[in-house]
């Protein structure tokens, strides 16, 4: 499949210290850190022949008598987006779970550096290792084929075997809708019809979570449009400005993003008047312009599969959770949160909005509605075509996949109706 060439890149050099965010610089030499534990035990250094044959990365020791788990990152922990949630998933597994040593190796290119990674760690004894990037899924394959005494968990993309090397991911299509319905509201309240969408790759996942917002602003503001802007990376600051800049010049009143920088509140927050909606982590919206974040809850799940694991009542495949089960959540809404400037004006001038919004999470959280029923029928995409009519429904296939690629009916290689934007070439 030409999905599978289509990996996240890494940025090699942080080029902005973002401040509205906790990012410390990247380090030089990425190596590899203990999450923090009541009591941590010292890494050791690995031997030179063991460094080198992992692209020069110090590879960390397990823990005798203690489970091992160690996460493996595209970026660095604290790049308030991707990487920073998986992070603070893997304190919460260590807080959580029982006679756990976890641990994690950061700022980890995809492809042949990856692999060796893998490899490294699996020689050290992990009893499970997680991958946190779409471009780890084919050398993990690799690895695990190669450890089958060892578990390997591989968040995003579409692989697994049933067996030890498991696929993670979850159903942010129904946070994104919300995001999609909280803009809406926002843009009939400024008495504007326009938002953008910055997406990354060419890939089911993208054009999902881009018709699960734009099907979100229908439903609360049905004359608002949303266009889109490609960077093909998953991490670059300046690209991500660049996009959010391209988007607000154009008319856009929120701009929300696929990528991993708080760059839509930045712009947003420079020029005043508009509304940036960031992603992935709950602590990226901070400033007064961003209007709310999708983000992900990584520490249940972990713990979930972890010690599903340990004990052998977990067997890797395909995992893709709900947003009743605590994974994803929607930021100013979840219990314990305070609503964002933008969003407390919506609850006091746009009552019956609000009304429907606070309605649709209650849904959502509770497992009264669900991913399918976020695209279920009468859907119409923008070239006139009936993806959906009324009372059909996708099924899980559908969701990660074009249908031009096989093993799907229906699939994502579609714009919804309110999109203004073309199809990405899948060439």
């Amino acid at each position: 499949m030409k999905k599978s060439l289509l990996w996240r890149g890494l940025v090699v050099v942080m080029v902005l210290v973002f401040a509205l965010s906790a990012c410390a610089p990247k380090p030089e030499a990425p190596a590899a850190e203990e999450a923090p534990a009541a009591e941590e035990a010292a890494v050791e250094e690995p031997a030179a022949e063991e460094e080198s044959a992992a692209g020069g990365m110090q590879i960390p020791e397990i823990v005798d008598g203690k489970y091992n788990v160690a996460l493996v990152m595209l970026s660095v922990h604290d790049d308030a987006g991707w990487s920073q949630a998986q992070w603070e998933g893997l304190k919460y597994l260590e807080a959580n779970g029982d006679n756990l040593h976890t641990t994690y190796v950061e700022a980890v290119a995809e492809g042949a550096d990856s692999e060796q990674v893998f490899r490294a760690l699996a020689r050290k004894g992990f009893d499970v290792i997680i991958g946190g990037s779409f471009g780890y899924m084919d050398s993990m394959e690799m690895v695990a084929a190669d450890f089958p005494g060892q578990y390997f968990i591989h968040i995003s993309g579409f692989k697994a075997n049933g067996e030890n090397f498991g696929n993670l991911m979850g159903a942010m299509e129904n946070m994104k809708y919300m995001a999609g319905m909280i803009s809406g509201a926002r843009n009939k309240l400024d008495g504007e019809t326009k938002t953008g969408y910055i997406a990354t790759f060419p890939i089911p996942e993208e054009t999902r979570l881009g018709n699960a917002f734009a099907l979100g602003l229908a439903k609360t503001c049905p004359e608002c449009t949303m266009d889109v802007r490609w960077i093909n990376t998953w991490h670059d600051p300046i690209l991500e400005r660049e996009a959010a800049d391209s988007l607000f010049d154009a008319g856009a009143n929120v701009v929300y993003t696929g990528a991993d920088t708080p760059a839509t509140a930045l712009a947003a927050e420079d020029r005043g008047d508009v509304w940036g909606i960031t992603y992935d982590w709950d602590g990226s919206c901070t400033a007064d312009r961003c209007l709310t974040a999708p983000y992900w809850n990584w520490g249940p799940e972990f713990l979930r599969i972890v010690n599903g694991l340990n004990d052998e009542s977990y067997t890797p495949g395909w995992d893709y959770f709900d947003s009743n089960e605590g994974g994803v959540g929607i930021f100013g809404l979840m219990e314990g949160q305070e609503l964002t400037p933008g969003m407390l004006e919506i609850k006091e001038q746009a009552p019956e909005d609000w009304a429907m919004i606070v309605d649709t999470l209650a849904k959502l959280t509770s497992g009264e509605m669900d991913r399918f029923d976020v695209f279920a029928g009468p859907i119409t995409d923008n070239q006139g075509n009936v993806v959906l009519a009324e009372g059909e429904m996708m099924e899980h296939a559908d969701i990660d996949c074009f249908s031009a690629w096989g093993g799907c009916e229906v699939g994502m290689y579609w714009w919804n109706e309110n999109v203004t934007a073309e199809l990405p070439s899948l060439d």
